[in-house]
């Protein structure tokens, strides 16, 4: 099939890449779902030439994916944002990602989990030193709720799945995935350490890829002191290139936790982590030693909890 018939096909795959076109712009969409939005980061980050980023930007705009905003009027300079429609690619970023990682880096096993030495593990802690993208995420009463920032440290973990008991939403063979069990011990250990946290000034926050009314559910259940935020539309999946597993039909987060300062970048990540209780009190050293280590010296990254 030659290019010029992809606008007149039947097939809805064959339409989505005469818009999408080649993998420059697949790469440009998860650059600018990251935040980086303007051309000349884009062009460094990217490698590109100028003219082949132009064109796809261009292409982009026209197609509805991107839309362009104003940051300069004196030279005109804009930055490019996600419509709605580029918002709906996330998710195909995101079982990209899982693909990539599991059938063509990886053995093709499904698991919640990884290895400290692997290209997943790598690429987590990689986050260290950058800045959170700017998205809302819903919380369990659907209210949309910043992950991170509001002149706080922020505790910011991120779980396969946590469900009450007799809930028939666990999906099937959920106890046999490597690293899957564990949410619920995870979640009532940050709550029993609340105050702790809240004294280091710190504030804990849950994010999963579950609908909100089942993050309502469990916090109901659990008796949570803290929010459960539902990233089931992939905006901060996709924006930090997080790891994921697919169970049950659904695109879940491995379990890992970062430590984001005030301003929204992160500071220290733990990942893989393999003791979902032990991790927490590893997470409280860490926010009590932030101030011996301040500056460039705090932007660490942590191994398995």
């Amino acid at each position: 099939m030659r290019r010029a018939d992809l606008a007149d096909a039947d097939c809805g795959i064959a339409q989505a890449l005469g818009v999408l076109g080649d993998w420059w712009t697949f790469l440009i969409v998860r650059d600018v779902a990251g935040g980086t939005t303007r051309f000349d980061p884009l062009q460094r980050a990217l490698g590109v030439s100028r003219r082949a980023l132009a064109e796809r930007l261009a292409g982009l705009v026209e197609h509805g994916v991107l839309q362009r905003r104003a940051y300069s009027q004196h030279p005109p300079r804009f930055d490019y944002l996600l419509t709605a429609k580029g918002e709906a690619l996330l998710p195909v970023l995101i079982a990209l990602q899982n693909w990539g990682t599991h059938h063509v880096m990886g053995d093709g096993d499904i698991t919640a989990t990884a290895a400290a030495d692997s290209a997943e593990a790598r690429r987590v802690h990689e986050l260290v030193g950058r800045r959170l993208p700017e998205v809302l995420l819903p919380g369990p009463d659907g209210r949309p709720v910043a992950p991170a920032g509001d002149d706080r440290w922020t505790v910011l973990y991120f779980f396969p799945g946590a469900f009450p008991p007799g809930v028939p939403a666990l999906p099937p063979g959920w106890g046999e995935i490597p690293g899957a069990p564990g949410c619920t011990l995870e979640s009532t250990t940050y709550a029993a350490r609340a105050a702790d946290f809240h004294a280091e000034g710190a504030r804990i926050v849950g994010v999963s890829t579950q609908r909100p009314d089942q993050l309502a559910d469990f916090v109901a259940y659990a008796q949570l002191p803290f929010p459960l935020l539902s990233d089931q539309d992939g905006r901060l999946a996709a924006g930090l290139l997080l790891p994921t597993f697919r169970a049950g039909g659904v695109e879940r987060f491995k379990r890992l936790t970062l430590l984001v300062d005030p301003r929204a970048v992160v500071r220290a990540v733990q990942f893989p982590v393999t003791d979902p209780a032990g991790s927490v009190d590893e997470m409280l050293d860490l926010l009590r030693g932030r101030s011996a280590a301040a500056g460039p010296a705090d932007e660490r990254a942590v191994g398995a909890g």
